[in-house]
This record gives structure tokens, C-alpha cells and sequence, in this order.
């Protein structure tokens, strides 16, 4: 069957030579030398286009926006990027960003070819009834969120608090944590449920458009208006310009909107849900967030954690992902998934987080030729650990070592420094409540079970509180956490953050 495929290269060879090997195999080529031309061509043909080829070899590299846009434009439409060899932290970008899959130059005909077959698959598969990012529609609960980590348990505890009020709610985390999905939690266990649910991304919208399509003009109502009665859900805040960020200063101190072309303002009977993949602090002291809109938006902050570090939700997710997409795609039966496969899923680090996790799962679902999943169907993961340790991307997948969190290494450094306070400790021969006093974190309570990740992390931050005599700057960055998350954590923990000696440990 003809498809129709956009190619973005800047080189003429590369483009010569893709072309024709994509023609050979009967598909017609939309071709563009510069990302400005090729958004160009696709906005103009999004609803024929049915996978994008973009090369990534520039000397500026990868343009982090190109990929959002281009799924602004059409998300249903997979991309897949040319990098070169060695290129890793691209090739890490482009699947962060969302990319189907990345091909590395020079590419073998018969890899470009098959890389373009398996996105068609994708691509008629979403023209089916599902985009290769699914946008969540309907209400959302709380019941889908998977938490079986501490980590998320805690998300999700903060979130259902959350929806009892109307005060603004800042959500951080790495991009594809899960931001949205626990903002329509949030909206839909709130009273504001049955109206609308709208977001907005600061990044796909251009700084000279974004506070008209926010806050409405004479010839839009904007998101504002749309959410009306409901929930505005802005995700990446801090690229909000300093304009946009004036007016939605004055909207939450007055409760009301001034759009262009209309005699008096209006009331904006909104509730607010904010996202940001940065620490708002250090932008406040860059000066590219305004501070007093800060202290305004920041009042009830939920740190969704990266996947990598909340590995124990990974089975769970990928069991969640795998039975929904076999529903989705009408199998006779829901796969199964091979333990080495698991054990692959878990292992690896997920940079692009669950958002990541979701689409390979997806891919390997539409893809898989048996009745389980295998770690075969997931070569974007395996080219990926085999790129992580510097091997060739068709390398069988190894254990990969990865550095210590900062968490471990503060908590090595401590236990070096506290070293002649512990001398002879045993814990058979003194218990917990004696490694306690003797500043020793352990990991297992008097019935030999593990502890709450809570509890050892409320441990560690009054040690660290007393170790470094409550200098919160210090203890921050030795922690290798911003100061904002440190004294929100102080304030979940009942630490007083004006005199945090009081009550360190």
C-alpha cells in the first residue's frame, strides 16, 4: 500500500539516496532541507503524511520543540530520527521527546525500510481508534494511577487531598512522568468533575502567541474561557513568557481576566493545575520566573518521582499497559510477558519515563508476532542499553551499571563520617532502636521487613538537617534536591524549616 513519507534532511546526498530507497518500495516522498520547512509541508499535508524521517546530524543537533510540534500537528503521525554513531545523548533526546524509533547513520536500506514499515503498522493501527500517544479522554481516577511504590502512594495521598480545594496545585517531575494523568485524577475526584478539563503546553505554543491562546483576543476566547467552570491544566510553566506570566498573576489575585477588545473584565472561575519539569526556585533566582507569581502558584507542590526511581511500579505498568493495548487491538487474548522481557523492562533506566515505557509497550503489542512478549519485541531498548555501554545497537542487552542517586551517596558519605560513632554496632545484639541512636539508616524493621521509603528518607534528611548543623542550603545540595522540594519535605515531615535543629536527629 502507498504511504506518503516526510523526509527533513539538511544534506542533499542523504536526502537523494532515502528517497530513492523509499520509492523503490512504492512509497511517494515529501521532502524538506531545513525543520522549518518540513513543519511547513506537514502542517500543510498532516492528514496524508503518514511517518516522518527527520534527520538529527546538524550542527546544532536535535531542536528539543521539533518533535512536541510535530506531534502539536499531528500526534497520531510517528517520527523516526537519523542520528550518527556515537550520538547517543540524541538519540536519549529523541526518544524522551517522543519518537517512534532512531536509525543510525549510515543507515542499511533494508533498516530505513523496516523502521518505516513498522511505524505504518503503528500509524494504520491509530487511524483505527488509537494515536500512538493516547489522549486521555473521559473521566480519569485515581484508580488509574498505578502505585505501587511509596513514592506514587504518596502522589496519590496528596493528589485525593488536593481535590477536596480549589487552591492551585504545582506538579513537578521529569517530562512523561505522569504529570497529566495526575492532574485529570486530581480534576475528576474534585466537584469540578463534570466540566471541562483543559490543558495547555507553554512549550508547543510560540512566546509571541501564547497569552493570546491563553487568556483570549478578539478573534479567540482562549483555553481560559474554554475551562470555564473547570480545570486549566498548564504543563511546562516555566516557559511561560514574562507577559503571559503578568496576566496570570493579576487573573489568580483577582480572580478575573482582561481580554483584548472587551470594555470590562471578566471572572475566571477556574481551578488551576500547573506542571513544570524545573526547579521554579532556581528560575526565580535567574529571573526568568517572576518570584510573587511563584509563592502564588507554588501553594500545594506534588514531586511526581522519575521512573528509575520507583522501579517497583515498572512490572505493574507494563501488565496495566500490555492488557489494555491487547483489549485496544481486539487480540483473541491478552499477551503474556516473557520474564526475560520483564526483567529487561525493569532493568532499564526509562529516561523518557512512563510516557516511554507506554508507547514501547504499545509498539511491541501491535508488533508481536506470537502470544507473549519477548525481549526481542522491545529493539529500541535493547539498542538502547547497547548504546548506554558504548556497544553496538544490535548487542545483546547486559546488566548496565549505572552511578549512584545522590540520596546513595550522601548516605555513603554519612555512613563514613558517623564510622567512629558505630564502631562495634551489631544489630542482632542491639536492635533498631539502638542503630537509630546511633545514626546508623537501616533498612529492615524489628520483624525483619523492609522499611518505608518515607520513613528511611525522613531519617536521612534529620541527619543530614543535624550533620550539617540545619545549613539548608548545604543539606539541599548535599540531598540533590532543590531548596523548594527540601522545605516542602521539611513541612510533610513536621520539621520546623526556622529552626530545623530542634528537630533533626
Amino acid at each position: 500500500m502507498t504511504a506518503q513519507i516526510l523526509l527533513i534532511d539538511e544534506d542533499a546526498a542523504e536526502r537523494r539516496s532515502m528517497k530513492a530507497a523509499i520509492e523503490a518500495h512504492g512509497h511517494a516522498v515529501h521532502v524538506a532541507d531545513t525543520a522549518s520547512a518540513g513543519i511547513e509541508l506537514f502542517r500543510r499535508h498532516y492528514d496524508q503524511i503518514s511517518v516522518v524521517v527527520l534527520d538529527a546530524t546538524s550542527a546544532d543537533g536535535l531542536n528539543p520543540t521539533l518533535i512536541p510540534v510535530l506531534a502539536e500537528i499531528n500526534p497520531a503521525v510517528p517520527v523516526i530520527v537519523a542520528t550518527t554513531e556515537g550520538a547517543t545523548e540524541t538519540a536519549l533526546e529523541a526518544v524522551r521527546a517522543g519518537a517512534f524509533d532512531f536509525l543510525v547513520k549510515p543507515i542499511a536500506q533494508e533498516r530505513l525500510i523496516g523502521a518505516i514499515e513498522s511505524a505504518l503498522k503503528i500509524h494504520r493501527t491509530s487511524l483505527q481508534g488509537r494515536a500512538p500517544r493516547r489522549a486521555r479522554s473521559g473521566s480519569v481516577s485515581f484508580a488509574d494511577v498505578v502505585a505501587a511504590s511509596a513514592a506514587m502512594s504518596r502522589v496519590v495521598e496528596l493528589g485525593r487531598r488536593a481535590a477536596q480545594s480549589t487552591i492551585p496545585v504545582m506538579l513537578e517531575g521529569e517530562p512523561g512522568v505522569g504529570k497529566e494523568l495526575v492532574a485529570r485524577a486530581i480534576h475528576g475526584a474534585s466537584d469540578r468533575s463534570s466540566r471541562p478539563f483543559i490543558p495547555v503546553n507553554c512549550n508547543t505554543v510560540s512566546p509571541s502567541e501564547i497569552e493570546e491562546f491563553l487568556f483570549g483576543g478578539e478573534n479567540q476566547p482562549g483555553k481560559l474561557a474554554e475551562a470555564e467552570g473547570g480545570t486549566l491544566f498548564v504543563e511546562e510553566i516555566s516557559e511561560l513568557p514574562p507577559v503571559g506570566q503578568m496576566r496570570l498573576l493579576e487573573m489568580v489575585q483577582s480572580g478575573e481576566v482582561h481580554r483584548q477588545g472587551q470594555p470590562r473584565p471578566l471572572k475566571a472561575n477556574v481551578r488551576l493545575i500547573l506542571a513544570t519539569n524545573k526547579d521554579l526556585i532556581e528560575e526565580v533566582k535567574a529571573g526568568r520566573f517572576r518570584e510573587d507569581l511563584y509563592y502564588r502558584v507554588n501553594v500545594f507542590p506534588i514531586t511526581i518521582a522519575s521512573l528509575r526511581r520507583r522501579k517497583e511500579d515498572i512490572p505493574h505498568l507494563v501488565r496495566a499497559f500490555v492488557e489494555r493495548f491487547s483489549l485496544e487491538q481486539r487480540l483473541p487474548r491478552t499477551l503474556q510477558v516473557d520474564p526475560s522481557a520483564l526483567a529487561l523492562l525493569t532493568s532499564f533506566e526509562w529516561p523518557g519515563n512512563t510516557r516511554q515505557l507506554e508507547n514501547a509497550i504499545f509498539r511491541a503489542v501491535v508488533l508481536a508476532e506470537g502470544t507473549s512478549l519477548r525481549e526481542s519485541d522491545f529493539p529500541q531498548i535493547v539498542a538502547q542499553v547497547a548504546v548506554s555501554r558504548g556497544g553496538a545497537p544490535g548487542a545483546e542487552p547486559q546488566a548496565v551499571l549505572h552511578e549512584p542517586s545522590p540520596i546513595a551517596k550522601v548516605q555513603a558519605a554519612l555512613a563514613e563520617r558517623t564510622a567512629s560513632f558505630t564502631s562495634g554496632y551489631s544489630a542482632s545484639s542491639t536492635g533498631f532502636g539502638a542503630a537509630q541512636s546511633a545514626n546508623v539508616i537501616v533498612s529492615t524493621d524489628q520483624a525483619g521487613n523492609v522499611r518505608k521509603l518515607a520513613e528511611i528518607e525522613e531519617e536521612l534528611i534529620r541527619f543530614a538537617l543535624k550533620f550539617y548543623r540545619g545549613q539548608m542550603s548545604q543539606v539541599a545540595r548535599k540531598l540533590g534536591i532543590g531548596r523548594s522540594t527540601l522545605y516542602r519535605k521539611l513541612k510533610d515531615y513536621g520539621i520546623d524549616p526556622d529552626d530545623p535543629q530542634k528537630d533533626a536527629a
